[in-house]
């Protein structure tokens, strides 16, 4: 058997649990998440950081005209000092945000699902005043990214329980 042949092999090995066990892509013909593109509205921003939530939010799920499910959320951002120099300054900062959502159908106001992601950006605050706020806010539009690729993730993964398919 040449090595072309046992990595086919290997591969089709490696595959067939996953077929025996029902797997289906989630974004595939029967998958639960299919139907999620353009079918959720999002809350509108009212800050900075919402504007940043709601942006990638966009981006992942794609925009909504008539949406069959509406998504709403909550921010919590704080910062917590890190580094701190003999003379007290304080030269590294985390931002800790939190986002609570809930997701309900449109149609009949029912909680579809609900959930809470947590995650943390750093940034330097030793540089130049202009420099420190340019990388504050920096870490402010990462974070936001972040918190929303996880609610993302969760509602793909929990789509088979609300989607209804």
């Amino acid at each position: 058997m040449s090595s072309s042949d046992r990595r086919i092999f290997l591969g089709l090995m490696a595959a067939l649990p996953l077929a025996a066990c029902g797997f289906t892509p989630a974004y595939g013909p029967a998958g639960p998440a299919r139907g999620m593109t353009g079918q959720i509205g999002i809350a509108d921003p009212s800050d900075r950081d919402s504007f940043d939530l709601v942006g990638r939010l966009q981006e992942r799920l794609g925009r909504s005209r008539n949406p069959r499910w509406q998504l709403g959320y909550s921010i919590s951002v704080s910062r917590v000092g890190l580094g701190i120099t003999s003379s007290n300054a304080i030269t590294r900062y985390n931002v800790v945000g939190i986002v609570t959502y809930r997701l309900t159908e449109v149609a009949t106001g029912r909680t579809a699902t609900k959930g809470k992601v947590k995650n943390f950006t750093s940034y330097s605050a030793s540089g130049t005043v202009i420099s420190t706020a340019a990388s504050e806010q920096d870490a402010h539009e990462r974070l936001m990214r972040i918190l929303a690729d996880q609610i993302v993730t969760d509602l793909i993964a929990t789509s088979a329980a609300w989607a209804g398919t």
